[in-house]
């Protein structure tokens, strides 16, 4: 797995919400540990169309799980990481000002760097591609550090069949916005899951904002 190291000094975090009350503080705090957040356009469809042209010049890897495991059963998708891939600083540019906005606005939550690269991702019908439920926080040094999930609809949503993006936040499960260009951000540590792909096929960008443990 390809780290980022060098966009680890980007101010993502802008000082802690004020309130009146400490319930109130507790309610809406709560609130922001289980969101789902959507941005339709923060990507234009242009942009996504040159992020998955860039993908399809480089060379894929098959997509692994945290700790470099491969496991079929859980996920069959194939992965491009931007920064092994020249010209693609732009996107993580973009990246940067949509998180940070969107941690202004909505999570609030303490976040110091990105750690990792950005992914595309590729689902196909081919071989029903998909990832079964789980976390983005896991056992390893960066993935302990997870605590923002970013995930951008990089294709058409009538260009493939299945291959919904599912984030599971409490009771009902929430289906992600399908429209071209829409960001979807959540807590790392909410099970998610992308179902398989039945026709065509799925491309999407991921990254992840870092910062100390949840308290």
């Amino acid at each position: 797995m390809a780290s980022h190291l060098r966009y680890a000094s980007a101010p993502i975090r802008l000082g802690e919400a004020r309130f009146g009350r400490p319930r109130t503080v507790y309610f809406l705090k709560a609130i922001e540990m289980i969101k789902v957040h959507s941005i339709p356009g923060a990507f234009s469809a242009a942009q996504c169309d040159e992020i998955v042209a860039i993908a399809r010049q480089a060379t894929a890897n098959d997509a692994g799980l945290v700790g470099d495991t491969t496991n079929h059963n859980i996920r069959r998708a194939e992965l491009v990481w931007l920064d092994e891939v020249p010209g693609t600083d732009w996107v993580m540019e973009q990246i940067i000002d949509v998180v940070r906005h969107a941690n202004r606005n909505v999570f609030d939550f303490s976040l110091q760097e990105f750690a990792e690269s950005a992914q595309v991702a590729r689902y196909g019908a081919e071989r029903e591609g998909h990832f079964h439920w789980h976390s983005d926080i896991g056992e390893g040094q960066l993935a302990a550090k997870r605590k923002l999930t970013m995930v951008v609809q990089l294709s058409d949503p009538d260009s493939y069949s299945g291959g919904d993006l599912q984030v599971w936040p409490s009771s009902a499960v929430v289906d992600a916005a399908r429209p071209k260009g829409c960001a979807t951000l959540f807590p790392s540590y909410l099970l998610h899951r992308v179902t398989p792909v039945t026709q065509g096929e799925r491309h999407s960008l991921t990254i992840w904002a870092h910062g100390p443990a949840f308290r």
